[in-house]
C-alpha cells in the first residue's frame, strides 16, 4: 500500500476536487462515514454517548460529520470545539451549520469543568482536533484537552492521525492522543507508519474516500509498505551452488559473534554455500560453532584484524562467488579499514556492506558511487549519520527524506535499521517494513540480517526484491522467536534459529495475526 506525505495528500485532495470534480462535501462525508463505520463496528452507537473534540479545520469538519451520524444511529454525541467556529470554511462550515440545527450539544473545549464532567459520563471519544496539518508543539487548551483524553481511560478513535503526531515524520509534537483506532483518509500518512507516532495509532484503518486508483496508487508516490514477495520455489534439482555462493569478509579479535551470525544466517535462510574469510587465529573457534561454513583463514594484523596482505587473494575469490558481504565485526583498525576501501573499489560483484565496513567507506563516498556492481548498505542511525553527515537526531526526525537523498547520492540500496526499518532504492523508492519487534534490539541481530538478505539473492530473487524479502524474513524470525519466548531476552542466536521456521511459514501461509499485522492498514 502506498504511504503519502502531507503534501502529496493535499495534492490528491486538490486533484479530486478541481480535476475530477468531486465536491469537497462528498469527500468529507465519505471520511466521516468511514470513521462512523469503525466506531459502530468496534464499540456500537445506539444508546452510547460519545464526545467529539473538533478543531476549526477540515479534520474538525470530519468530526462534525461523525457527530451527525452518531445522532442518526441512535447515539448521543457531544461536540467540544477547540477554536472559533467562525473559522470553519467550505464543507466544514456547511457541516457545522447542519449540526447547529440538530439536537446536539456543542460546547467550547476551553470550559475545563464541562470537559471533565463530560468525560466522566461518556462511552468513547472521537479525536478530530488537528489531523495532519500540525507542525508545531501543542500547547494551551489543546494540550490540556489531549492530556485529559489520555487520562480518561475511554476508547478513542482518531481521524486521519492522532492529534499531536507530525504527519510527515511520526514525531510527537509535545503531546499526542493515544488512540485505540485511527482511520486515515485517502492513504496512510508517513506519520501513521513511523515511530513514535505509529505506536499511538492503535489499529490503523484506511478509507480511500472515493478517490480513484489513479490517485491513491500513483507511481509518483515513492513510499509504500514492504508488501509480500513470494519466495522462489526450491527446485528438485537444486544443489549448493545453485542457491547462492556468498563470501563473507568479517571478524576480528574480540568479535566472534558477527562473522558467525552473518555467515550462518545465510545457510539458515536457505543459502547454499557460505565462505567466511576471517582472521586465521579465529577460525578454529568459529568452526566449533558453524561446521557447515567453509572457512578461508586470513593473514592478520598485530591487532588481530584482517591484514591488507589479503587484498589480492580476496579479490580473486570475490570474482568466483555470487555476492560479497563485508564488514560484520571487522574492527576499526586502520589497516583493516584501508583493506575494506580497496576491496569495495575492486570487487565487481554485488556487495553488501555492514557495521565497521560502513564506517570504512563513510568518509569515501566516491568509492561507493564509483562501483559498477550494485551496493547495499545496512546502517543503524549512528552509521547513517556517518554516511550522510546528518546528526542522529535529524535522521530520526527526517528518516525518509534523508534516506532517499542518501540512496540517490551513493547510487545504492540502503536499509536504515530500526523500528519499521526502511528500505531505500537508488531510484528514490522507499519501503516501510512492518515485521520485527523491540526484542530484536540486541547485539548481533544486524549480522543475521546481512546473511538473510544474501540468502534471498542466492535463492534467485532480483537484488531489490532480495533486500526487501531479507528484511521482512529477518523481522518475521524475530516475531516468531518473541511469540515463543517473549521479547525480553531474545538474542541473535534466537533470530538465527527461527529463520527456517520463518521461511516455512512464508511459503505455507502466515499465522492470521501476523498476516493481518504485515498487511498494514485495514481497508474500510
Amino acid at each position: 500500500m502506498k504511504v503519502s506525505s502531507v503534501g502529496e495528500m493535499r495534492a490528491m485532495d486538490r486533484q479530486a476536487i478541481e480535476g475530477l470534480g468531486i465536491p469537497e462535501a462528498i469527500l468529507m462525508e465519505n471520511a466521516g462515514r468511514a470513521a462512523f463505520e469503525i466506531l459502530s463496528r468496534e464499540w456500537g452507537v445506539a444508546g452510547r454517548r460519545y464526545l467529539l473534540f473538533c478543531g476549526a479545520g477540515n479534520n474538525g469538519g470530519d468530526g462534525l460529520v461523525v457527530a451527525r451520524l452518531i445522532l442518526s444511529g441512535g447515539g448521543t454525541p457531544r461536540v467540544f470545539l477547540v477554536g472559533d467556529s467562525a473559522k470553519f470554511r467550505g464543507a466544514a462550515k456547511t457541516n457545522f451549520a447542519i449540526l447547529a440545527k440538530l439536537p446536539v450539544e456543542i460546547s467550547s473545549a476551553s470550559d475545563v469543568e464541562a470537559v471533565r464532567s463530560a468525560l466522566l459520563h461518556a462511552d468513547g471519544i472521537v479525536d478530530a482536533l488537528f489531523g495532519t496539518g500540525l507542525d508545531r508543539d501543542v500547547d494551551g487548551v489543546c494540550r490540556e484537552v489531549i492530556e485529559r483524553i489520555n487520562a480518561s481511560g475511554l476508547p478513542v478513535l482518531s481521524l486521519d492521525i492522532p492529534s499531536g503526531v507530525h504527519g510527515d515524520t511520526g514525531e510527537i509534537l509535545g503531546v499526542a492522543v493515544r488512540a485505540d483506532h485511527t482511520v486515515a483518509f485517502g492513504l496512510p500518512k508517513i506519520g501513521n507508519m513511523l515511530y513514535p507516532g505509529c505506536g499511538l495509532c492503535g489499529r490503523l484503518h484506511v478509507s480511500h474516500i472515493s478517490f480513484p486508483p489513479s490517485l491513491y496508487d500513483d507511481d509518483a508516490i515513492p513510499v509504500e509498505t514492504n508488501g509480500f514477495i513470494p519466495l522462489p520455489p526450491r527446485q528438485p534439482t537444486a544443489h549448493k551452488g545453485s542457491v547462492g555462493d556468498v563470501l563473507f569478509i568479517a571478524g576480528a579479535a574480540g568479535y566472534f559473534g558477527a562473522p558467525y551470525f552473518s555467515a550462518m544466517s545465510f545457510l539458515k535462510a536457505g543459502g547454499g554455500y557460505t565462505r567466511l574469510a576471517a582472521p586465521g587465529s579465529m577460525t578454529p573457534f568459529l568452526a566449533t560453532r558453524g561446521i557447515e561454513i567453509v572457512f578461508v583463514p586470513q593473514a592478520e594484523t598485530t591487532e588481530g584484524s584482517l591484514s591488507l596482505k589479503n587484498r589480492e587473494a580476496l579479490l580473486t575469490l570475490a570474482g568466483r562467488v555470487d555476492m560479497v558481504v563485508i564488514g560484520p565485526g571487522i574492527s576499526l583498525a586502520d589497516e583493516t579499514q584501508q583493506l575494506v576501501r580497496e576491496l569495495a573499489a575492486g570487487i565487481e560483484k554485488p556487495l553488501l556492506v555492514d557495521g565497521d565496513g560502513i564506517t570504512a567507506l563513510a568518509g569515501h563516498p566516491e568509492i561507493i558511487r564509483g562501483r559498477r556492481a550494485p551496493t547495499i548498505l545496512t546502517p543503524h542511525p549512528g552509521e547513517m549519520s556517518r554516511l550522510t553527515g546528518k546528526s542522529i537526531m535529524e535522521i530520526e526526525k527526517r528518516r525518509i527524506p534523508i534516506l532517499r537523498k542518501g540512496c540517490a547520492d551513493l547510487k545504492g540500496w540502503i536499509v536504515l535499521k530500526g523500528a519499521h526499518s526502511l528500505i531505500g532504492t537508488p531510484g528514490g523508492r522507499v519501503f516501510i517494513n512492518l515485521s520485527g519487534n523491540p526484542g530484536m534490539a540486541t547485539a548481533g541481530a544486524g549480522d543475521v540480517l546481512t546473511g538473510t538478505i544474501a540468502a534471498m539473492y542466492g535463492l534467485g530473487l532480483p537484488l531489490e526484491e532480495a533486500v526487501r524479502k531479507g528484511v521482512f524474513l529477518h523481522g518475521l524470525a524475530g516475531d516468531l522467536a518473541a511469540a515463543d519466548k517473549g521479547e525480553d531476552g531474545i538474542t541473535a542466536q534466537d533470530i538465527l534459529n527461527y529463520l527456517p521456521y520463518a521461511l516455512k511459514q512464508d511459503r505455507e501461509g502466515l499465522d492470521e495475526t501476523l498476516a493481518e499485522r504485515y498487511e498494514g492498514p485495514a481497508m474500510v
